[in-house]
């Protein structure tokens, strides 16, 4: 039997508990309850968020068009989630920034491994470092599976030089869980160390990040032009 929420007692109402016990406390359906405000005439807010839970279930893979598809999900509804789900992944990409060292594979991996892992299309991230191999900044510079048809270093290296970085290292996802460089990733890797050269902003690593394991360019002696 399906219930409203303002039929539940104070206790099960999401906005109540999170008052009461705070937002931890909170399971992710009843956070996508309180986001979405209410359901539709047939369908409770709460059933409507178990849907969308049990739909997509790591949530970060979320699109606009997917969230459509479900039952009682208006265009007002979707693109509320949709954003309000994006502004979370946003702000974990500047936890404790300025405390990350990104001169190691392994800590690169471990700081974007939960944020482009799961995505269902390969995204190219370039990140740009100081001359102490500290952050200035990283960003999203191609999304889609590298191909130098479509992709140029040039765009990279557009970013960097706005940055006035010093050393530049790059990353992007394989979303088959594979993080061994396909013929187009070794290309298009050694087209860049060449172009960094030349340029003088050196390329220190390309990471492939797949499912729980990753693929250095620079540990396996693999960056050459």
């Amino acid at each position: 039997m399906t219930y409203l929420i303002k039929d539940l007692p104070d206790t099960e109402k999401p906005r109540e508990k999170l008052k009461k016990y705070g937002v931890k406390n909170l399971s992710d359906e009843e956070l996508i309850a309180i986001i979405l405000r209410c359901g539709t005439k047939n369908m409770s807010v709460k059933d409507l968020a178990i849907t969308i839970k049990k739909k997509h279930p790591k949530l970060n893979d979320l699109s606009y068009l997917e969230l459509t598809k479900i039952n009682g999900m208006g265009e007002v509804k979707a693109i509320t989630l949709v954003a309000a789900i994006e502004l979370g992944i946003r702000s974990t990409y500047n936890d404790d920034l300025e405390k990350i060292n990104f001169n190691k594979a392994s800590t690169i991996y471990d700081y974007f491994k939960n944020k482009i892992s799961s995505l269902k299309q390969e995204n190219l991230i370039a990140i740009f470092l100081d001359n102490k191999n500290k952050l200035i900044s990283f960003k999203t510079i191609f999304i889609g599976t590298i191909n130098m048809s479509i992709s140029h270093p040039r765009e990279i290296f557009k970013e960097a030089i706005k940055n006035s970085a010093v050393f530049l290292i790059m990353v992007h996802n394989h979303p088959s869980g594979d993080p061994l460089p396909s013929k187009a990733d070794i290309n298009f890797t050694n087209q860049v160390y060449k172009t960094s050269k030349v340029i003088g902003i050196p390329l220190l690593d390309h990471i492939i990040i797949g499912n729980n394991k990753y693929y250095s360019f620079y540990d396996n002696g693999d960056l050459n032009g």
